[in-house]
């Protein structure tokens, strides 16, 4: 008996398998996050999950298994969450310059656009995440409009950045 609750013991000490992270990784934050604003209106459409993958792919070079580990990880973590405290906080020691937490608004702001719609309670999501985080209203609405003109280049050019 005692050799199981040792066993047991290391187990807790031991390090995670390669497709585990940390619950403090600023990766599984950010995907919290954005988590957090495609559940906002209580609709998660087709387009928000594929652009969410797209700039998830993107922002960080992961193997599939591990992106998919990355995806399962941050939802989790933002399923248990009770405010956006404990990811923004995480983020902000990570992203110690202004321009770099603009620029995780303007990724929020894109999947908010992903489906061609915007409401008040993605917004207030993203208002909340942008005051925890230090961002200005004035930036926080630089990147909302920056990111429904992206939109509509892109819809404009038919999605692949040609003209139609």
């Amino acid at each position: 008996m005692l050799d199981r609750i040792q066993a047991f013991l290391q187990t807790l000490t031991s390090p995670h398998s390669s497709d585990e992270f940390a619950p403090d990784d600023p990766r599984v934050a950010f995907v919290a996050l954005c988590f957090q604003v495609m559940e906002a209106d209580g609709n998660v459409s087709d387009k928000e999950q594929k652009k969410f993958r797209e700039l998830v792919r993107q922002r960080f070079d992961l193997s599939q298994p591990r992106l998919k580990a990355l995806i399962e990880a941050g939802h989790e973590a933002g399923n248990e969450a009770v405010d956006y405290y404990r990811f923004t906080s995480d983020l902000r020691r990570h992203l110690v310059n202004e321009e770099d937490r603009v620029e995780l608004l303007g990724i929020l702001w894109d999947i908010v656009y992903a489906d061609g719609q915007r409401n008040e309670i993605e917004d207030h999501v993203i208002w909340r995440i942008a005051d925890l985080l230090g961002v200005s209203a004035r930036d926080r609405v630089l990147q909302r409009q920056q990111a429904a003109a992206r939109l509509a280049g892109a819809d404009a050019t038919g999605g692949d950045g040609k003209e139609s």
